[in-house]
């Protein structure tokens, strides 16, 4: 099992910080360092100067959201992050929420399912260098009855395939990254249900496109916090749990809390989304089930994190990708290198 880091959204006010987690992951030999978006700091950007600034480590995004570009432009910004970085970019996808990708893109949140195959499709004939056409219900390339004509990416990526993943949490989105992606950018994973929330239906995909699970990268992000009393390392970890539970969509349409809902913590998520949209975010927070929490991180000594690690290798995941959390940039890091001090305990460097 490989390592990863996520370094979440920039702008937060410790940039600086989260540029020497990124050197200091790429002087341990993490894998790859991955970096988000909302609606504040863009992937592309941070990437760039994350890959600038850095050796070895690769650095993909998680995610590029499929409503705030056209499927041709997303193409070109990872052709120039593969070039530019020297063949160490990974290209993660996810269509967003209604709330972002209406409110914010100002794009219907409709059909996310075909929207993504389609734009996939698009991304990988783009990247491949072939003139571009397409025929689709969302996208149709070049324009009809108009001067346009199929184009060429001129940019030549480091590598002939850039690995494409896709950030995926209902069960049918799950059969599809299988289907269609290199690899599949989980959240909030329990290695005890993991195959049940995730994997049957990665594999159900893969199976659908005759390929096996051999080669496809199943990466999940966890939280990691070095420590002994775990009770207070959980509590760090509340706010985060309720806003993704609790405030990340309505009341109809909230994927984490769905997931939560898989996990067995229906009537939990249930109160936690009450709370939260009704203005209560501390009771919110006070809601989340310690179990949730420590489930789906990793907290306590290095010896409690790689029985942990042991326990995600063995569910299938290819990839564990770490959020180094604390107070202080020292915190991060000595978080950092607990990671790879358990993944050596756990013997499960590849």
């Amino acid at each position: 099992m490989r390592l990863g880091i996520n370094l979440g959204y920039w702008g937060a006010g410790m940039d600086g910080d989260n540029l020497a987690v990124a050197q200091e992951a790429d002087r341990l030999g993490y894998d790859v360092c991955w970096a988000a978006e909302a609606y504040g700091s863009d992937v592309p950007t941070v990437l760039s100067w994350v890959a600038a600034q850095t050796e070895n480590i690769d650095v993909g995004s998680a995610i590029m959201q499929i409503p705030a570009r056209q499927p041709a432009m997303t193409a070109m910004t990872a052709a120039t992050l593969d070039s530019l970085s020297g063949g160490r970019f990974r290209l993660g996808l996810g269509v967003s929420g209604p709330q972002v990708s209406e409110g914010w893109y100002g794009v219907k949140f409709d059909k996310p399912l075909a929207r993504t195959r389609e734009y996939v499709e698009i991304v990988r004939r783009a990247m491949s260098r072939e003139r571009l056409s397409y025929e689709g219900d969302h996208w149709t390339l070049p324009l009809p009855g108009g001067p346009g004509k199929p184009l060429k990416l001129t940019v030549h990526p480091e590598r002939e395939h850039i690995p494409l993943y896709i950030a995926a949490i209902g069960p049918k989105n799950l059969e599809q990254t299988g289907e269609i992606a290199d690899g599949a950018l989980l959240i909030f994973p329990s290695a005890a249900h993991l195959e049940e929330t995730a994997l049957r239906h990665l594999r159900a995909g893969r199976e659908k496109a005759g390929l096996t699970m051999d080669g496809f990268d199943v990466c999940p992000t966890l939280p990691i916090a070095l420590g002994d009393d775990i009770d207070a390392l959980a509590d760090m970890f509340r706010p985060y749990t309720a806003l993704y539970v609790g405030g990340m969509g309505s009341r109809k349409q909230n994927f984490y809390n769905q997931l939560a809902g898989r996990m067995g913590y229906e009537r939990e998520a249930a109160e936690i989304q009450d709370k939260y949209l009704d203005g209560d975010k501390d009771g919110a927070a006070a809601a989340v089930p310690h179990q949730l929490i420590d489930s789906t991180t990793l907290l306590g000594s290095v010896e409690r994190i790689a029985d942990r690690m042991t326990a995600y290798a063995a569910a299938g995941v290819t990839t564990l990708t770490l959020a180094p959390a604390g107070f202080t940039l020292d915190e991060r890091l000595a978080a950092l290198r607990a990671g790879t001090e358990a993944l050596e305990l756990a013997g499960l460097v590849t």
